[in-house]
């Protein structure tokens, strides 16, 4: 990694704080094809996992398949089926706790920014009881537009304060990364869902790793 001093991480959620994007594709698969009759291959469904569960139904269905009152319905549903699948497994990613605690007694900023509905980010933070980390949650209720584009992350630094340069980002999907380089921002890319050569478009990725233990991520949190 290149030397690069930072003042904010940025964690988008699913995938790159806890490994549970094979559960949501579960549960959209489950959803999509048995519930509304999409058939949709496997592959398939794993290049439409970005964004808000609304555009997701937008991308399958076309603009006119379904009610704003059927997509949230939708939307719940398909958290609440993920939720129940996934709950005896959360956990955060290996190392995430350590690097957490160091980040905070190093005086980095932290926030995430989601995608997710704040019914699933709380599912997530509450259970595993790290709210107080983050001096901002961003997630699809605040932002008039999702991932590919920057307001995610660029809402979550100026909620923190802090110059979008002087961010990196943390993601785990190409939409994610494409987001933070449209923000100005680095990234550093966690290989649960994708693998690295599907980054390969873009020029603002510091480094691939499996896990928060990477040694790659120690100079981080002595900058």
């Amino acid at each position: 990694m290149k030397s690069l001093t930072a003042q904010a991480f940025l964690f988008d959620l699913n995938g790159t704080m806890i490994d549970d994007m094979e559960f949501h594709t579960r549960a959209w698969y489950d959803i999509l094809n048995n519930d509304l009759g999409a058939r949709l291959s496997w592959d398939d469904l794993k290049q439409e996992m970005y964004g808000k569960n609304h555009e997701l139904l937008v991308r399958v269905f076309g603009p006119d398949r379904f009610t704003l009152a059927e997509m949230d319905h939708l939307s719940i549903e398909k958290e609440k089926r993920y939720q129940k699948e996934f709950f005896p497994k959360l956990q955060l990613i290996k190392g995430l706790p350590e690097f957490l605690e160091g980040a905070k007694k190093g005086g980095k900023a932290m926030a995430i920014g989601s995608a997710a509905i704040p019914f699933n980010i709380d599912f997530v933070v509450d259970n595993l009881d790290i709210r107080h980390y983050f001096g901002a949650i961003v997630s699809a209720a605040d932002v008039a537009e999702s991932k590919p584009h920057p307001e995610t992350f660029t809402q979550a630094a100026a909620r923190l304060g802090v110059p979008p340069q002087q961010c990196i980002v943390f993601e785990d999907a190409p939409k994610g990364v494409e987001a933070a380089q449209n923000a100005c921002m680095q990234a550093i890319v966690l290989t649960t869902m994708h693998e690295a050569h599907e980054f390969a478009q873009y020029t603002n990725i510091l480094a691939f790793i499996k896990d928060y233990t990477d040694p790659v991520l120690q100079p981080l949190l002595q900058s």
